[in-house]
């Protein structure tokens, strides 16, 4: 329901022309885009996690609409100095957790429209030490009747049991803290039947594939923590490791300074005023949350609170996402404030 009224919201967005007459305004500097996945789409009855892949010809079609529609495709390095010194519209592209596909799909459309990325390696995932729990959690409500995750037993009848599920387990999550939430997650995971660490080898790039990307010119390596935890259900010890050691891990296996950090999930639960506080302690230059929003020169005081725009596999359609460009529906979501930083 809430991704319907959002698809609504824009739509009415865009034909009323209202999106278009308030860019002026609402359209900032620029943006960071998000990706996850870049893969062709493979259909699937449930699909929880559909809103973290898009297509390659999506890829494709949003590069060129940047660029039509005036934006400089920047280095994410460059957002500070361009925020102090704006000239001309941006936009920033970067991509979550470090998955193989950024490379065999996504790389040739970047190459070929010679556009700067940022890949943000969970390090855990490149080491195969880490499991990947969202996607834990999609197979182990899709091949099970029922699940017990945080003390409640889910019914899964049907494909809208499985989707409640998901929602409701995804939710209260929120509320509990990290080590109880890895538990619940591990003994899911174990009770199905899951190889969590095959799935990890399958999809994520591993360090020879990483240090192939990072010799490039257009790509950069950042970091998004060891194990991709929610750091704010953390406590101050362990998130401050979470993202110590990915910092640690990824210099190690480069050879060179990390400068840029991405909170997992993101959100105002998993990052907030402590979060944004270590990664600036940490050395990074910028962090970015998943705090839906455009760049403004305000957000110069708050680079490691820097909000993206993103696109997902959900809304693959291109007017949808020229009208997030206006910066119009961020404007309405965030009641008008150009920044979310607390």
């Amino acid at each position: 329901m809430k991704h319907l009224v959002f698809r609504a919201g824009l739509t009415a967005l865009r034909r009323t022309g209202a999106a278009r007459l308030a860019a002026p305004w609402t359209r900032g500097l620029g943006a960071i885009l998000m990706f996850h996945h870049v893969r062709p789409y493979l259909p699937q009855d449930f699909e929880p996690n559909r809103i973290l892949e898009i297509t390659p010809g999506f890829l494709d079609e949003v590069l060129e609409l940047v660029r039509e529609r005036g934006f400089d495709i920047i280095p994410l390095g460059d957002i500070p100095e361009r925020l102090k010194n704006p000239r001309g519209r941006f936009v920033a592209l970067t991509f979550d957790d470090g998955y193989r596909d950024n490379l065999v799909h996504a790389l040739p459309i970047l190459d070929r429209h010679r556009a700067p990325f940022t890949i943000f390696v969970t390090t855990g995932f490149a080491d195969r030490t880490a499991a990947m729990w969202w996607s834990d959690l999609e197979d182990a409500l899709d091949w099970q009747e029922d699940v017990s995750f945080g003390g409640r037993t889910y019914r899964l009848e049907g494909l809208s049991g499985k989707r409640a599920a998901f929602a409701a387990i995804t939710a209260g999550i929120r509320g509990m803290a990290w080590h109880d939430v890895e538990t619940a997650l591990a003994e899911l995971a174990d009770a199905a039947g899951i190889d969590r660490l095959e799935r990890v080898d399958r999809l994520c790039l591993d360090w020879k594939e990483i240090r192939a990307l990072d010799r490039l010119d257009l790509c950069s390596i950042g970091a998004h923590t060891s194990t991709h935890p929610m750091l704010g259900l953390m406590s101050l010890e362990d998130a401050t490791g979470e993202i110590t050691d990915s910092k640690a891990r990824i210099e190690e296996m480069l050879g060179h300074p990390v400068h840029h950090f991405a909170y997992p999930v993101g959100d105002p639960v998993a990052a907030g005023v402590r979060e944004f506080a270590l990664a600036a302690e940490n050395g990074f230059a910028t962090a970015v949350t998943t705090r839906p929003g455009m760049l403004f020169p305000e957000h110069g005081a708050h680079l490691h609170a820097l909000p993206r725009l993103s696109v997902n596999g959900l809304y693959q359609d291109i007017g949808m996402v020229d009208t997030l460009l206006t910066g119009a529906p961020f404007a309405l979501f965030n009641r008008g404030r150009r920044l979310n930083v607390a």
